[in-house]
């Protein structure tokens, strides 16, 4: 009896493997790419790696603003923590980095208006972790949350991300806090609209010369 059950078990088990290999995960097609212009181009071990979400996915031109730094920016969509989570060993593990940047945050915040700083900063220590596991020595520096005119609403747990971020990283080693929050907002602490593109979430190149001057000084020869 048991030589019947076992194949018709496997054959189940074929079926439903197959199946999930079907479904696609979020972001998968661009982490693909990433792998294919590796394996044409391979990028230069030791650089100054970008993570995150689609400020720095839109931020193609992120060399030009830093020459004289090997910089790979492997930003993706609108990733969340999660998401960085889930690809870390796609997006920082084969690189060998000696400096890692994260911009990463608003689109958590933004998928549930009941989701909590503090289940954000959970999320964050994770990605920490599994950094350090392979990486235990090298610089990892985190950008704060921008302020975005389309997510105004939610700055309040957006400040508050931020603050809880910050205060974990005065706790860690080769970590920094950079901050560009403030420098995007006009005297009275208000957006300033004339930095965004029409869907009042991305950034125009006046934008990323603010965080230019505010990151240069953090990066490491």
């Amino acid at each position: 009896m048991r030589f019947r059950i076992i194949p018709a078990f496997l054959f189940f088990l074929f079926i439903c493997l197959g199946s999930y290999a079907q479904i696609q995960v979020p972001f998968y097609s661009e982490i693909s790419r990433f792998k294919q212009a590796d394996s044409l181009y391979p990028p230069q071990q030791g650089s100054i790696l970008f993570i995150g979400s689609s400020s720095f996915t839109k931020w193609t031109d992120v060399q030009d603003y830093f020459p004289g730094y090997p910089i790979l920016n492997r930003g993706f969509g609108g990733s969340t923590l999660l998401d960085l989570i889930r690809y870390t060993a796609d997006i920082v593990y084969p690189y060998h980095p000696k400096q890692i940047l994260i911009y990463c945050g608003e689109n958590d915040l933004a998928s549930s208006d009941t989701l909590s700083p503090e289940t954000l900063l959970s999320r964050f220590k994770f990605l920490i972790k599994l950094i350090r596991d392979k990486y235990p020595r090298i610089q990892v520096d985190y950008i704060s949350m921008k302020p975005s005119p389309s997510r105004w609403s939610m700055r309040d747990r957006l400040m508050k991300g931020n603050s809880l971020i910050r205060e974990f990283l005065k706790g860690q080693k080769n970590s920094s806090y950079i901050n560009i929050y403030e420098a995007m907002l006009d005297k009275k602490g208000q957006i300033r609209p004339e930095l965004y593109l029409g869907d009042q979430l991305h950034m125009k190149p006046e934008g990323y010369k603010i965080w230019k001057e505010i990151i240069l000084p953090y990066l490491k020869k």
